[in-house]
């Protein structure tokens, strides 16, 4: 999270993302290490510190949560994607706030390249008619049996919105059986009866995990500075 980046922390650009937001009212930085808080106030970021030992982001996102109460509705935004969308972070508080009945929303983006079909770190999602999700998993979804179907293949992106109530009601489930099989939280809902919407989008976001992700990045930054 403080990896320097074209001369910012990480957790600084995508900060500066969501400051980019328009249908947004808060920001918040949730970290369990007073390093990345203490950053974050030299940039000028609120932060809170949460407890070290979370078994996911969600969980983290609901302890930070409880310091808020007067936030309806939360988006749990990864701190290793400097360049997330803005744009999909204002479409996913949109339909929390017009659509109280949905619950939890995220976000799938087309897979034009066939072999990230069948990669394990590529995570799939089918959904409905109403784009409510179906199921997640890391295998081929759906199994193509009939090519003329012209079934097209989606990739689930790491992001999440919640509606205060359910975000509170998740964390308070136990990890399901499908959750821990895929290793896929999101799986959590679903198998608790509760669909996700999924909104549909073009851009990636990718994530900063490796050196060279970061190189490439900063590249990136150089030839097109960030809004």
């Amino acid at each position: 999270m403080l990896h320097l980046i074209a001369g910012k922390p990480l957790v600084q650009h995508v900060w500066e993302r969501c400051q980019s937001c328009r249908e947004v009212d808060d920001i918040i930085i949730a970290t369990d290490d007073e390093r990345i808080a203490e950053a974050a106030a030299a940039f000028g970021a609120k932060a809170v510190l949460t407890a070290p030992d979370h078994p996911s982001g969600t969980d983290r996102i609901a302890e930070a949560a409880r310091s808020f109460p007067d936030h309806r509705t939360i988006i749990n935004v990864q701190g290793d994607e400097p360049l997330i969308s803005p744009a999909l972070i204002d479409e996913l508080a949109i339909v929390l706030r017009r659509e109280p009945q949905v619950r939890m929303i995220t976000a799938a983006a087309p897979i034009h390249d066939e072999a990230l079909v069948s990669d394990p770190n590529v995570v799939k999602v089918v959904f409905d008619v109403k784009g409510d999700s179906l199921y997640f998993s890391r295998s081929p979804l759906p199994y193509v049996r009939n090519a003329s179907a012209g079934v097209r293949h989606y990739r689930h992106l790491g992001i999440y919105g919640f509606q205060r109530s359910f975000l509170f009601q998740f964390v308070a489930w136990p990890p399901s059986r499908l959750e821990q099989t895929e290793s896929l939280e999101q799986l959590r809902a679903v198998e608790n009866g509760v669909p996700l919407r999924i909104v549909l989008t073009d851009d990636l976001s990718p994530g900063v995990d490796t050196p060279e992700q970061a190189a490439a990045i900063e590249q990136h930054f150089l030839t097109i500075p960030p809004p």
